[in-house]
């Protein structure tokens, strides 16, 4: 699962991110280069298209999208099988707060970015208790022209 959080757990506001994190961006770019994402069809909205250089996988039970390298699914089993039989090594889970909180109890690593604010949103990451959690690395980002607010890279493992 890869995610940024406000420190109020806030991932949203109108279909968007609710902040510029240039240095965020890069990050999700390089860690999901390659592989398979899956996302609700509101975060898809919000993207707008499939990513280059990953494959794009969409839960809905109503919209249908296909394209190169997007696939829609009505069933979170279904995408999960889909992107074993293709030989996924690390299949990453990308929003919104429904898949996230229908995800969370199934995945063993988290990227997760604390952005230190709080902001007005209108969607959020589940509290979670992340005391069981093994934190393998972190790094501290200041607030500077590219990023809006200072944050917080970890990556977590169970």
């Amino acid at each position: 699962m890869i995610v940024a959080k406000a420190q109020n757990n806030c991932i949203g506001k109108d279909n968007q991110l609710p902040w510029r994190l240039s240095g965020d961006l890069k990050n999700f770019k390089r860690i999901t280069m390659g592989h398979h994402m899956l996302m609700g069809r509101k975060t898809f909205e919000s993207i707008g298209k499939a990513l280059p250089g990953r494959t794009s996988l969409v839960l809905s039970k109503t919209a249908t999208f296909s394209d190169e390298n997007l696939f829609t699914f009505d069933h979170i089993e279904k995408a999960i099988d889909f992107a074993r039989e293709r030989g996924e090594s690390e299949f990453f889970i990308i929003g919104g707060a429904g898949v996230y909180a229908s995800f969370f109890d199934l995945v063993d690593r988290l990227y997760l970015t604390d952005v230190h604010a709080d902001v007005e949103g209108d969607a959020f990451f589940p509290k979670v208790d992340l005391s069981s959690w093994r934190l393998v690395q972190e790094s501290f980002q200041v607030q500077d022209e590219k990023n809006s607010h200072p944050w917080t890279f970890k990556i977590l493992e169970k």
